[in-house]
């Protein structure tokens, strides 16, 4: 299990039969170094690379960190972004909530422009906006949920949609 340890500005791994975690990203302390975080709120393992890709919200981007033995830094995917929450699809396109902007982008890694996916009609609670969208699941299908946070709702938006469902 890996966790964003967000008030300790590091990410936690626990294997199986572990008492402790181990830290596996940061933990040197609160700052915007590559080898540190500021407020990570989420984390996912990207496979095919063996590495993690942590929403690092208080620096404002998107960093991937080498899952490898040695590894002391990461490096940023994408930067000027408030990220809140990550999810991946299965042909590996990075979905990223925007906590500011009110939407959720789909990234294909490597690229720093997303498409919008759900949101991106400004803040509000109609069935095109969001407001402060947080967590984020994508199925099979491409099909976004979406934790809306500040509209207490968690909302549907199916793949090429203009609209989200209840």
């Amino acid at each position: 299990m890996i966790i964003a340890d967000t008030d300790n500005h590091r990410i936690i791994q626990w294997k199986v039969g572990d008492t402790n975690g181990q830290v596996v990203a940061g933990g040197n302390g609160e700052g915007y170094g590559l080898n540190q975080l500021k407020r990570p709120t989420d984390v996912l393992i990207d496979k095919e690379t063996d590495s993690l890709l942590i929403c690092d919200q208080g620096n404002g981007r998107v960093v991937r960190w080498s899952r490898r033995r040695g590894t002391i830094e990461g490096e940023i995917l994408l930067g000027y972004i408030a990220c809140c929450g990550l999810a991946m699809d299965n042909q590996r396109n990075l979905y990223i909530s925007d906590s500011e902007n009110d939407e959720v982008r789909r990234y294909q890694i490597g690229q720093e422009n997303g498409i919008v996916v759900a949101g991106g009609h400004g803040n509000g609670d109609s069935v095109n906006q969001l407001n402060h969208p947080t967590y984020l699941f994508v199925d099979g299908q491409q099909t976004v949920y979406v934790s809306d946070n500040w509209n207490h709702r968690v909302i549907k938006w199916n793949n090429g949609a203009k609209d989200g469902e209840n």
